[in-house]
């Protein structure tokens, strides 16, 4: 005798089914982005250190540096930090010409260079062009970035130390939004990103982040006091809201996210300044859009180019998405004329090494 299967179990086994290719699907999809995401990062990396195997000498002639003058002499100084997460310790000539920008114009500053890299090496540092230059600033100091001691003592100490033990899609460009917002808590003082050219004095900026889009801030520049209650509220949402899948979480995201707190507001347009923490406008730090990158390889005028960065106190150049475009040295492009104008000694070693 044979048994007629109920039409409730034969409606459990197809939703079983349709779910078993729900997850394969979703397996699928994870593994695809694991690979979309590797291949993205080897690519962008291959770019890099393609360019950066010029043949040119390791130790580089000291250029002619401007002396401090009296017109910073009432000025109260902050230490600006520059961030290496990876492994490397040969800086490319964007990196190169982003911390001797700074150099430059904030002579009577602490210009400190953390690099992950080199922790590995003693008493000297690693023999190469970059490096060399870089060194004949005399306020310019490079450091080994040790994460365990930059991250004790606050909320990020157990993320770090359960992140080592996990695959983490993005965990470098997320690494460097913990190191950032710890060094400032810790250290208080200036935080710039390695893509950014310094155009003007910092140092009368205190408390103050940039405003990326009307909808969102940027962590890319950061300027605060140390122990600031608002980059303390930034550790606890890293951690409180950690999402290792989504680009940007930790960071613009992370900043918008706690400035809307902090101001108890619902829209950036609603507030500038609340509790003493200020948002600049885009111009100051972001006066091209990361949708328009390609504008730093157009031609410029010199004109233009001065009333384009009127109201910029540095430029930030979207590394990630310029990375592997090759910049005609000889043109008048707006990157071209930025690198010759505040960053003349890296400018001249880009074009020897063309």
């Amino acid at each position: 005798m044979m048994y007629k299967v109920p039409i409730c179990v034969l409606r459990l086994s197809r939703m079983a089914s349709k779910h078993k290719l729900w997850a394969v699907f979703i397996i699928l999809f994870k593994f695809m982005s694991f690979i979309s995401i590797m291949f993205y990062w080897r690519i962008s990396q291959y770019a890099v250190d393609k360019r950066d195997s010029y043949e040119l000498p390791i130790d580089v002639k000291c250029p002619s540096l401007p002396t401090p003058s009296s017109k910073w002499g009432s000025q109260s100084t902050k230490n600006i930090y520059f961030v290496e997460t990876s492994e490397r310790t040969k800086p490319n000539f964007l990196f190169t010409c982003s911390v001797e920008s700074a150099a430059r114009v904030h002579p009577k500053s602490k210009i400190i260079v953390l690099m992950k890299g080199l922790v590995k090496y003693n008493t000297t540092l690693p023999k190469h062009l970059s490096i060399s230059l870089l060194s004949c600033f005399p306020n310019l100091e490079f450091k080994s970035l040790d994460l365990n001691d930059l991250f004790s003592d606050t909320p990020l100490a157990n993320w770090y130390s359960m992140a080592q033990q996990r695959w983490e899609p993005y965990f470098l460009p997320i690494l460097s939004d913990a190191c950032r917002i710890s060094i400032m808590w810790k250290f208080g003082g200036i935080y710039l990103d390695t893509d950014f050219i310094v155009l003007k004095n910092l140092n009368n900026l205190t408390n103050v982040l940039g405003t990326q889009s009307k909808y969102v801030l940027n962590g890319a520049f950061l300027s605060f006091d140390p122990k600031h209650k608002f980059i303390e509220l930034c550790m606890q949402d890293y951690v409180k809201n950690y999402n290792r899948w989504i680009w940007g979480h930790q960071g613009p995201q992370l900043f918008t996210r706690v400035f809307k707190k902090w101001c108890s507001i619902r829209s950036l347009r609603s507030s500038t300044s609340c509790r003493g923490v200020t948002t600049l406008p885009r111009e100051a730090f972001y006066p091209i859009r990361w949708q328009d990158w390609r504008k730093y390889f157009e031609a410029v005028s010199s004109s233009d180019l001065l009333k384009l960065f009127e109201n910029t106190y540095a430029v930030h150049v979207w590394n990630k998405k310029s990375e592997g475009r090759q910049l005609e040295i000889t043109s008048e492009s707006l990157l071209a004329q930025l690198h010759s104008h505040y960053c003349p000694s890296t400018y001249r070693l880009m074009k020897i090494s063309r």
